[in-house]
């Protein structure tokens, strides 16, 4: 498996507190079967994250975790802000693109999906990238369902985080969300192991079995579509949204 988002680089977001954090992220990774993790600070304007140091991080990272003996792979990445994203210049916007791929982890911005989301998706694909639309589950509204319709009829993929499929106040709006159609891939969102969201992708998997439309492609979307995304390789989504 491989975790599109996380912020497992340490003291460049708000996400691990220092390297050890970074490590035990790692650990947990490999304990759930995660081979590679694409490190995904935010890149926004409320975080000093130097794209041109993230190639050094994320080098210097995967030296420590070859030390530790821990099996895991750290890829670089970003989690670009729908804010941010036309201030990038092309090689900026190259490094934060997922592994050595052509897909952008996109974070809408605050509120509900809007208009100004889908012009990004366009503007990307415009520059040779497809968009993968970061927990959208996060901006509620009524007619979320067919914003993120939107979204994906524009060549969007849609990014869920997988421990909300497991928390009870939540697992049944999210469900709903993967019988439409709109979830593609699952990341753990996670940020540190002191709290919040584990480094943890297969118990959501599990439980996206049980979802009639997805469950004959969880092979697609365990393996085949973060391994592409990661890779730069051809990608056609085998379902369709059905709202």
């Amino acid at each position: 498996m491989i975790d599109l988002h996380c912020h497992i680089l340490d003291a460049i977001d708000d996400g691990a507190r220092d390297a050890d954090d970074s490590v035990a992220m790692a650990r947990q990774a490999e304990a759930d079967g995660i081979e590679a993790i694409c490190a995904t600070p935010h890149i926004r304007h409320d975080h000093d994250v130097r794209i041109e140091e993230l190639a050094g991080r994320v080098r210097g990272l995967n030296e420590r975790l070859e030390r530790e003996l821990v099996a895991v792979r750290i890829l670089q990445g970003g989690e670009v802000a729908e804010t941010a994203l036309e201030g990038l210049g092309e090689e900026e916007l190259e490094r934060v693109a997922l592994g050595s791929g052509r897909w952008v982890l996109l974070e809408p911005a605050p509120g509900p999906l809007g208009e100004s989301l889908l012009r990004r998706v366009g503007q990307l694909a415009e520059r040779g990238y497809g968009t993968i639309v970061a927990h959208p589950e996060r901006h509620l509204s009524a007619d979320m369902f067919e914003r993120m319709t939107a979204l994906v009829a524009e060549g969007a993929l849609i990014q869920a985080t997988a421990d909300f499929f497991l928390r009870e106040n939540m697992a049944k709006g999210m469900l709903a969300m993967a019988e439409k159609g709109l979830v593609h891939v699952l990341s753990s969102d996670a940020h540190t192991v002191l709290g919040g969201r584990p480094v943890r992708i297969s118990s959501a998997l599990e439980r996206l079995r049980e979802v009639g439309l997805l469950a004959p492609h969880m092979e697609w979307i365990a393996e085949t579509a973060p391994s592409a995304i990661v890779n730069g390789d051809p990608l056609e989504v085998p379902f369709a949204p059905r709202i």
